[in-house]
């Protein structure tokens, strides 16, 4: 990877100090409505570092301090990295393995070094911080590790995990709230979401199942960030291309509990939406999947979910499909005629899933399946021993999904 630097990493003085311009009379705009924004990301996140992991460096992950006497400045670092911060990791070996140069773990270059995520800031100098134009091209660099195959993907995450921190660190030294600030934050929700699904098929690892505490925390901290930027840049007659969609993955975040991942009830959340994000598609879909899980609703949930789902809805959904499925049997093995056993075949339509991979799930939950004359697999019902897997479900993918697997 260390000739996958990102272009044009030294911007000229003329279009660095152009786009400063711009940003700060954008910024200005927006001041009075980003103070939800700025307070967020300046909140300290103790419980951030409360969890530990072995070859984690937890000691960066918690957000900025919060400083009552916050000044927004302009950065001007053309680099990912500080100079002065990539010399001294150099000299203590505190290099990534993605920022290596030919493999030395003493040696960088700033193509390849990215400023990492610091609690305290102890340096408030315009120089240590990165401009907009720098801090995009970053973060297209860091999202571009998604598709490597090089490394294990919990060893991507933990790097781009506490880079992307830092991004939203400069991004609110800044104040920077206008548009490419959206798109920013979108691209870091989605590493977020796609993390909490490929973390998850490794769970049974502690150390990689702290990552994935770590980074549903930070999943709802960066959804809360991105929400006040779509408010600090209302429109009453515009909603943002990608919003609707990313204010869905909140609502499908309370499946499965009544838990609270932004801190209050939904009907709190709802009662402030824009009527416009309320009534699209993307929010009609997640509410429905939410009442039909909540009501047992299994024909419904799979049926909507199939036909309206994006991948990364999929995502946040996944860890309660076999819930679901498991439901579904429960019904079809207590209320199905014992003399009609049910055809395998037909079920597995229904609950989106391999015909192999259903009878295991019946095992899996206790039930006996048989085959008939002519080769078919059925569940025969009305059996005593259903019950839900001790040590969880084992993980089995969802039919018309694979698609979306090969592309993360």
């Amino acid at each position: 990877m260390e000739g996958g630097a990102p272009r044009n990493r030294n911007p000229s003085s003329h279009s660095v100090s152009t786009s400063f311009s711009q940003s700060s009379r954008s910024n200005a705009t927006h001041q009075s409505k980003v103070s939800t924004f700025a307070q967020i990301e300046r909140r300290g996140r103790a419980s951030s570092s409360s969890t530990s992991y072995s070859n984690i460096n937890t000691q960066h992950y918690a957000d900025a301090d919060s400083d009552s006497n916050f000044v927004p400045l302009v950065g001007t670092c053309p680099y990912m990295c500080p100079e002065g911060e990539r010399i001294q990791r150099e000299n203590l070996r505190d290099l990534a393995v993605f920022e290596r140069l030919n493999g030395n773990p003493r040696k960088s270059s700033p193509g390849l070094a990215v400023k990492k995520f610091c609690r305290t800031i102890s340096s408030k100098c315009a120089s240590d911080v990165r401009p907009l134009p720098v801090l995009e091209d970053t973060l297209k660099y860091l999202l571009s590790f998604l598709e490597s195959k090089e490394k294990p993907f919990e060893v991507v995450h933990d790097f781009v995990f506490d880079r992307t921190r830092s991004i939203r660190q400069d991004l609110t030294m800044q104040n920077i709230v206008n548009t490419k600030a959206i798109y920013m934050y979108e691209g870091m929700v989605k590493f977020h979401v796609v993390s909490h699904h490929k973390l998850r098929h490794s769970m049974s690892d502690p150390n990689i199942a702290s990552m994935h505490h770590l980074n549903m925390e930070q999943l709802t901290k960066t959804l809360a960030s991105l929400f006040s930027l779509y408010e600090a840049n209302r429109n009453s007659n515009y909603v943002h291309e990608n919003e609707a969609e990313f204010h869905s993955l909140n609502v499908l975040l309370h499946l499965g509990s009544y838990s609270k991942p932004m801190g209050e009830p939904l009907s709190l959340w709802f009662s402030r939406l824009s009527p416009l994000v309320l009534k699209s598609k993307e929010m009609r879909f997640a509410r429905r999947i939410l009442r039909s899980f909540r009501l047992g609703n299994y024909k419904d949930f799979f049926c909507t979910a199939a036909a309206q789902a994006s991948y990364l809805q999929y995502c946040i959904m996944e860890p309660y499909i076999n819930e679901v499925r498991a439901l579904a049997l429960s019904c079809i093995n207590f209320g199905g005629y014992k003399l009609h056993p049910y055809p395998l075949f037909e079920l597995s339509k229904q609950l989106m899933i391999k015909e192999s991979d259903l009878e295991t799930f019946c095992k899996s939950c206790g039930l006996e399946t048989c085959t008939d004359e002519s080769g078919n697999k059925l569940l025969p019902t009305k059996q005593d021993t259903f019950s839900h897997p001790k040590g969880g479900f084992q993980i089995y993918s969802f039919l018309g999904f694979q698609e979306y697997e090969s592309q993360f």
